[in-house]
């Protein structure tokens, strides 16, 4: 069973700090672009933070560069997003994504989790 887990959502303060963390089971990890959505209120599905390949290259939408960084654990089946000096902007629903880098139409999502961005 295919299973994308996000945790570490929460309230945190403009210009504070946040991990989301994405466990992944039911899959072959390695064989899988990870991927970080966000949907803010009202507002469509957005690429957040992506690997762009299998040697670990990321891009970042424009709205995060340079205070978001995606990783990821193989070993522990697990990918990251680390998020700096968030904004009130960021405040949205976060989504971990599987997409299989050859088969592209086989794409995982999780549940989601909630990151609100207020003092």
């Amino acid at each position: 069973q295919v299973q994308l887990v996000e945790t570490g959502g929460g309230l945190v303060q403009p210009g504070g700090s946040l991990r989301l963390s994405c466990a992944a089971s039911g899959f072959t990890f390695s064989l899988y672009r990870m991927s970080w959505y966000r949907q803010g209120p009202g507002k469509d599905r957005e690429l957040v933070a992506t690997f762009t390949s299998t040697g670990g290259s990321t891009n970042y939408a424009d709205s995060v560069k340079g205070r978001v960084t995606i990783s990821r654990d193989n070993a522990k089946n697990m990918v990251y997003l680390q998020m700096n000096s968030v904004k009130p902007e960021d405040t949205a629903v976060y989504y971990c994504n599987a997409q299989h880098r050859e088969f592209d139409l086989i794409r995982y999502w999780g549940q989601g989790t909630q990151v609100t961005v207020s003092s």
